[in-house]
């Protein structure tokens, strides 16, 4: 049954209070997997593919143009566990974006000291972020901001869907996002704007597309057993 992912978080949170059999299209980083027992169906047929990774994209020039603001984007890298999740249950709790993302920075000194190594004050200088309106997304931009800010560049941050997201980035109308998901999920678009943007780096491992049920569907391991 097709929904959205409110809908769907929503009718497994009903599911699992009820120990009722349900399965959903999980992805990883995401919320779900620190708020229920929930497990990934082995794929033994890679249907959704063999793994994935979030990255940070820039549009051509950018290094050239701020290289202050680039080299944060490349200090940016997080662990999902220890960082992003926490963040993303923040948010999905009701704390504000921006305070959650203020709270990792306060939380996390030495992190966000080797985040920041090597950046220069950037006395206001302007780059703007483009992101997808996921709670990855969300929570991964604003603690880019976040640092951003720290250093004193003027940051702009603009919610796209994700084809218009990848267009702002080749077309030079935004300077980066780091919510580029590869090598599956945006395959399309990667190849379609192969050569017209920067990929700077890998921020966080371990994202991941596929089935998953609650983990009290103790004979339903891979999706094979859905056949049974």
């Amino acid at each position: 049954m097709p929904s959205s992912t409110a809908a769907m978080t929503s009718t497994l949170d009903k599911a699992i209070k009820y120990k009722e059999p349900i399965v959903v299209t999980a992805y990883q980083p995401h919320w779900m997997f620190s708020k229920y027992p929930i497990k990934w169906l082995k794929d033994p047929k890679n249907v959704f593919g063999r793994g994935a990774h979030e990255a940070t994209i820039a549009r051509k020039g950018l290094k050239k143009d701020n290289p202050g603001a680039y080299k944060l984007l490349q200090n940016f890298h997080w662990d999902l566990k220890k960082d992003a999740e926490p963040v993303m249950m923040d948010i999905n709790g009701g704390e504000d974006k921006t305070v959650a993302a203020q709270k990792f920075i306060k939380n996390n000194p030495k992190k966000v000291s080797k985040m920041l190594q090597g950046v220069p004050d950037g006395k206001g200088k302007k780059i703007k972020l483009v992101y997808m309106p996921y709670d990855y997304e969300i929570a991964a931009s604003n603690v880019v901001e976040q640092l951003l800010k720290r250093k004193n560049y003027d940051v702009t941050l603009q919610q796209l869907d994700v084809e218009v997201m990848w267009q702002a980035i080749v077309s030079d109308k935004a300077d980066a996002s780091v919510t580029a998901e590869l090598p599956s999920t945006h395959k399309a678009f990667a190849k379609k704007y192969k050569g017209q943007y920067d990929y700077v780096r890998t921020n966080l491992k371990g994202a991941r597309i596929g089935l998953a049920v609650p983990k009290y569907m103790k004979n339903i391991n891979s999706i094979e057993d859905l056949k049974k």
